[in-house]
């Protein structure tokens, strides 16, 4: 029988400390996602509040993703040696002090360096989460406990979208970013108290102790192929759907397309549930079929350009039904980009998982943050100054396509590498799926 049929057979059971320890860090995660996503609902009040362009705005998410994305590395070699609750713990608290100096910002430079604190903090804490993730559960599981971690995580979206945007309108600014900034603070005191980094027993392998190591260390993990091609798995998958749910989608949705707030809130929280649905069924065949995780990366990407192609075409605005279609292929972006942290955990020992997940978790980032950029200077660019049009929009969305391209060369680049360097010769997929289909019959 095939490797990619019998692989995650073995039951393993989970203890309940495990899951314990899972749902706070899920918890914490989910916070940094709310704080991450709450200037995207509250753009148009922003746009108001600071007397901010486009491009003027653009710079809060593009500073912000962008010390997120510097700081995965460091972050990673961090996280080998300190562990995960210190790192989420810190986070939390930094994020939540960005919240409270918005809470009391009125001029644009003291609302940027509010958005690089909520970045820095949220820079370390998906990666620990998911050390926590292969330190707590078996082998198995893991690939599935990662795309839940993640999609559970994107409920701090829905909170968002529906109770920030709420007290927005019924408390004001001021209040509202105050009210994020104490939960914050609340949830880097409860990580702080109760989360653990290894189960009890659980021998912790020596992390690299000087610079030297360090340096070492990541180098070792960035000439592994699977990081590579965890990186650019990241890079290609996941831009659209961030740039679209952090800042973009819904001044497009509202401003470029004509919806109303409430469709654009709908279409965002359609899209969050989708991925719930979605990404577990990634983690599954992941675990099944360890050596076709690629197939679902092309697939995701190529239907996000085509459906992306469709409604930027299409002759006047869109219909809300084709707009439902595009949350929903977007809503595979996220779980998608998931797959890279697979390559890099499978492809690393444990000592480098922190090292290699921080560098696969720059690819997805640092594409974002170049096209909301982008996307921010092509609206300023083509409206002249003039309110925005749908043909503005058009225009500047267009930008992901360049960054499709680029990370396909690069993604199938180094998935040729990947496979030159294990020896790995598979048969095309339709014959896999009927030889593990009818194995499966036989046992």
């Amino acid at each position: 029988m095939s490797l990619e049929a019998v692989a995650g057979h073995v039951e393993v059971r989970t203890p309940r400390r495990a899951w314990l320890i899972w749902g706070i860090a899920v918890l914490a995660y989910a916070v940094a996602v709310f704080h991450r996503g709450s200037l995207g609902v509250s753009g148009v009040a922003a746009q108001h509040r600071f007397g901010a362009t486009a491009a003027e705005l653009s710079v809060f998410s593009v500073l912000q993703l962008a010390v997120y994305a510097a700081l995965q590395v460091p972050v990673g070699a961090l996280l080998d040696r300190l562990g995960s609750r210190r790192l989420i713990a810190t986070g939390a608290a930094v994020m939540a002090v960005g919240q409270l100096l918005m809470a009391s910002s009125h001029s644009v430079p003291l609302a940027v360096l509010a958005r690089v604190l909520v970045g820095a903090g949220d820079a370390m804490t998906f990666t620990s989460v998911l050390r926590l993730v292969a330190l707590w559960f078996a082998p198995r599981r893991v690939a599935l406990m990662s795309q839940l971690t993640g999609l559970l995580g994107q409920l701090g979206q829905i909170a968002a979208a529906y109770p920030l945007v709420a007290l927005l309108r019924t408390a004001g600014w001021s209040r509202a970013f105050t009210t994020a900034g104490v939960v914050g603070l609340a949830i880097a005191l409860l990580v702080a108290m109760a989360l653990r980094d290894v189960p009890p027993g659980t021998a912790v392998v020596a992390a690299p102790a000087g610079l030297a190591d360090v340096r070492a260390s990541l180098l070792e993990a960035w000439r592994e192929p699977g990081t590579r091609l965890g990186l650019w798995t990241h890079f290609v998958t996941q831009f659209s759907g961030t740039v679209f749910v952090l800042l973009w989608g819904y001044p497009f949705l509202v401003v470029g397309e004509g919806r109303s707030p409430s469709e654009a809130g709908g279409l965002l929280t359609l899209m969050v549930a989708v991925s719930m649905v979605v990404g577990p069924i990634l983690g599954q065949l992941a675990g099944r079929w360890p050596y076709r995780r690629s197939v679902p990366v092309l697939a995701i990407v190529l239907s996000s350009a085509a459906v992306w192609a469709v409604v930027l075409l299409w002759p006047g605005r869109a219909p809300f039904a084709l707009l439902v279609v595009l949350v929903v292929v977007l809503a595979a972006n996220g779980p998608g980009s998931m797959m890279g942290f697979d390559f890099a955990r499978t492809e690393n020992p444990p000592a480098r998982i922190g090292s290699a997940t921080g560098i696969v978790n720059v690819g997805g980032f640092v594409a974002s943050l170049l096209t909301i950029l982008l996307v921010g200077l092509v609206l300023d660019a083509s409206s002249g100054g003039t309110p925005y049009t749908l043909h503005d929009f058009r225009l500047a969305m267009s930008v992901q396509y360049l960054f499709w391209a680029v990370g396909l060369v690069a993604f199938l680049r180094a998935r040729r590498r990947l496979k030159a360097v294990r020896g790995i010769v598979l048969d095309p997929f339709h014959r896999a799926v009927v030889r593990v289909t009818r194995d499966r019959r036989h046992r």
